[in-house]
């Protein structure tokens, strides 16, 4: 009954239907939720999606495929079931500290607010100590699409510790899955999803955190801070303005160990979207003579000319 009131043209009736006659179906959805969980099996049915591609943004080029989100418009039932497993996913994984600590997306009191809140905080804190903080803004591209089941059931297995029905249940989710596109009122032909977890579905952006959760531990490997939300990554130093060029590398070489990081998940950085900057007060930042910041290593180098925020 928390469910969104929204139907997909793979419902067998709308949705608000179900809900109506909830006395009625009810035994028999919890019959089928119950045997799926217990078998760990998802079945077929409910593991096809019709994808709609939607702009990112007003006012973007609609010729470039790059700026489309594929949302994966799935069935009422498929999600329902979705969020009974979730929500003992997530007990198990709060229960057990699991989730990764500085991931402000897909959990409950967690907002794009509170991963402001606490970089700027941070940021301040630098400030008073007569520090400047050089912020790096990452973006992974397509990062939803990109994940490697085989990769992701491995740490599922071995670093969330998750086995039997629950881990099988997780496996049939993700394998054997279609999807068709819909796009100006035509459908595109069926085709299995071999890579990637769907946008639009309940689980999926809970697996897509914990497929990314070690890339806290490459940042924290050299002394430097993170936080994330969703696909979206901010690493950070903070430092004295005669030691600024040492902080550059210290970030230069964590930015590539996490581009390593990635390339090995079958994730990459997009280097169109990231940004740097210097972080401080006026009289700090005029002190700053370093006019660029390498972004990656060799064989790919971008650097960037780090913009400065002053207050």
């Amino acid at each position: 009954m928390s469910s969104p009131v929204k139907s997909s043209s793979l419902d067998p009736i709308p949705s608000f239907l179900v809900r109506e006659f909830i006395d009625v179906l009810l035994p028999y959805s919890t019959k089928m939720i119950n045997t799926s969980l217990a078998q760990g099996r998802l079945p077929s049915s409910q593991k096809h999606a019709i994808v709609t591609p939607l702009l990112k943004k007003p006012g973007l080029d609609t010729a470039d495929m790059g700026n489309y989100h594929p949302v994966s418009n799935l069935s009422f039932m498929s999600k329902v079931v979705e969020r009974a497993v979730a929500s003992q996913l997530n007990e198990y994984l709060v229960a057990n500290d699991i989730l990764p600590p500085f991931q402000s997306a897909y959990r409950k009191w967690h907002s794009t607010e509170t991963a402001m809140l606490r970089v700027w905080s941070d940021f301040l804190m630098a400030a008073d100590r007569r520090h400047v903080t050089l912020l790096s803004l990452l973006d992974m591209s397509a990062a939803f699409d990109c994940v490697d089941h085989s990769i992701l059931l491995h740490r599922l297995r071995y670093a969330v510790g998750l086995s039997g029905a629950v881990y099988n249940w997780i496996e049939s989710f993700l394998s054997g899955r279609t999807q068709q596109i819909a796009y100006n009122g035509q459908l595109s032909g069926t085709q299995y999803v071999l890579f990637g977890v769907p946008q639009g579905s309940v689980l999926g952006p809970v697996l897509c955190s914990l497929y990314t959760a070690e890339l806290a531990h490459t940042v924290a490997r050299h002394g430097l801070l993170l936080h994330q939300y969703a696909d979206d990554v901010q690493v950070y130093i903070s430092t004295t303005v005669d030691d600024s060029a040492h902080a550059v590398d210290r970030l230069a070489m964590c930015l590539a160990d996490m581009e390593a990081w990635l390339k090995a998940s079958r994730l990459h950085l997009n280097p169109t979207k990231t940004q740097v900057m210097w972080l401080g007060s006026q009289q700090l930042l005029a002190r700053l003579d370093i006019a660029d910041v390498p972004v990656c290593r060799p064989p790919s180098v971008f650097s960037s000319q780090p913009a400065t925020w002053a207050w």
